[in-house]
């Protein structure tokens, strides 16, 4: 497999900070979209339509999607836990929408209180509302705890494969796997992509790894090698998920944007820019616990002198 671009979409503003129980302010949210937007990040999950009253972390997210709209090139997504989020977003002209389904059983009820087959249902809702709207907001399914389960324990690859196919004859346009809990290894990952990609074809389209057990950018590896061109990471590799205690958060923006650019594949990402960005989301989250590894290590010099003779 080769390929010369990958696309990392940036979910921290979403992902990351619905984990945290403190409230960015909405100037610096907006200053975290201007300047990765500035390093090169083209595709950013700017937050989510839930009620402010179960995340206020995440209240602002119609001021953020209008500021991101401003930005030429610039993806917006946010994630809609139901029809009533579907249509803010649609209001709010998204680009994309991105709705969880969860392919535990038991992860499904504690996180939205539905069984899968049941969300299956309100996205078939969701796409009938947006085709009579006349939007052109995309849907896309994200298929979380798809290798597994802090609550249920192991999840049979045969329903994330039944759950695929029910969602997209529903009316989703896109699907990602989703490694919510950090229990997948680089063996588990391509397993089950192979599985998936006869039924979903190009339709499945990102990868979503936690970094909970050290295989995040293995896990990444392992995607890219069939084929998967685009993936969510977490600047300072905040996120995570609350069914999942202990667990140390997303991939890091930086780590998969150096690991993609060492094997000399493309994500038009800066990293002085990105770094700089991380310091300052660093001072905003302060005392906050952030991950990863480049920051602290720096560019090796192979990759340096790579840079100049190309320059």
């Amino acid at each position: 497999m080769t390929t010369a671009n990958v696309v990392i979409r940036e979910v921290g503003l979403r992902d990351g900070l619905q984990s945290i129980a403190r409230v960015v302010p909405t100037a610096d949210k907006l200053e975290w979209i201007r300047l990765a937007y500035e390093a090169g990040q083209r595709e950013i999950e700017v937050g989510s339509f839930v009620p402010a009253r179960l995340m206020p972390q995440l209240a602002d997210t119609a001021e953020l999607l209008a500021f991101a709209r401003t930005l030429p090139g610039l993806k917006a997504s946010v994630l809609v836990p139901n029809l009533k989020g579907a249509e803010r977003a649609m209001e709010c002209e998204a680009e994309l929408m991105l709705l969880p389904l969860s392919a535990s059983h038991a992860h499904s009820l504690a996180n939205l209180r539905k069984t899968p087959d049941e969300v299956v249902q309100d996205i078939a809702r969701i796409r009938d509302a947006r085709d009579a709207r006349g939007s052109k907001t995309k849907i896309e399914v994200g298929i979380s705890t798809a290798f597994g389960c802090t609550i249920q324990g192991r999840v049979e690859p045969d329903e994330v494969v039944r759950l695929v196919k029910a969602v997209l004859d529903a009316g989703a346009e896109a699907v990602g796997l989703a490694d919510t809990v950090g229990y997948a290894d680089p063996g588990m990952v391509r397993s089950l992509f192979e599985r998936v990609l006869p039924v979903a074809g190009d339709k499945l389209n990102c990868g979503h790894f936690h970094d909970t057990r050290g295989m995040g950018l293995a896990n990444v590896y392992a995607a890219l090698q069939l084929g998967i061109t685009r993936f969510d990471a977490c600047l300072g590799g905040i996120g995570g998920c609350p069914h999942a205690p202990g667990a140390s958060g997303n991939v890091a923006t930086e780590d998969v944007a150096y690991m993609m650019a060492s094997m000399g594949i493309a994500t038009g990402q800066d990293f002085d820019a990105l770094l700089e960005l991380r310091k300052k989301v660093a001072h905003w989250l302060e005392g906050e616990t952030l991950h990863g590894s480049i920051w602290r290590a720096g560019l090796p010099k192979t990759m340096l002198q790579r840079a100049q003779v190309t320059a």
